[in-house]
């Protein structure tokens, strides 16, 4: 094993199991952006979020990750653009084993997520999904493909419901206080 990966390791160990459990969000986006400047400073990731390999995440201007969220960043990367709500007990996975494999062969890919998405509580989302700009996803969801613009989908698997009336042009502000 290399002294770099194991260095890796350990960050990752020190993030995911120790500072998600301080309740001072600064503390948590300071240590993360020490290690990845693609995390912008005005993004919220609130307590008890894991970010497998934090330095292969973008997060964009006035995003908002709640609580005991799980991004997987492992062999793929997660974009999110500026202004994206992501609600509490999500995942988001960029790797997968392949169902029928002899070999449990993994499958994965990139989850890119548009600006001003949505995504509703406890919502799973697999890898090389592609949210287009506005969508929202509805609670309990699991996004197995692209989702749209401006699209709001619902259910597992997650099925188009209808187009949302928003001109997006909103700006997050959320300022946690021991959260």
């Amino acid at each position: 094993m290399s002294i770099n990966l194991f260095a890796g390791a350990l960050l990752n160990y020190f993030y995911n199991n120790l500072l998600t459990h301080i309740p001072v969000h600064f503390i948590r986006i300071s240590f993360l952006r020490l290690f990845n400047k693609n995390v912008h400073p005005s993004a919220v990731i609130l307590m008890h979020t894991r970010i497998l390999n934090f330095w292969d995440i973008q997060i964009g201007k006035r995003v908002i990750i709640n609580q005991y969220c799980l991004l997987d960043c492992r062999r793929h990367r997660i974009i999110i653009d500026y202004d994206t709500d992501i609600g509490p007990y999500t995942k988001i996975w960029t790797l997968g084993h392949m169902p029928d494999s002899e070999k449990h062969e993994l499958y994965g890919g990139d989850v890119i997520i548009g600006h001003h998405v949505w995504i509703a509580s406890n919502v799973t989302i697999l890898p090389g999904v592609k949210m287009g700009e506005g969508c929202v996803i509805a609670a309990s969801s699991v996004v197995h493909k692209s989702v749209g613009e401006k699209d709001i989908v619902a259910g597992n698997p997650a099925k188009f419901i209808r187009k949302r009336n928003n001109a997006l042009s909103y700006k997050l502000s959320y300022k946690p206080i021991l959260e």
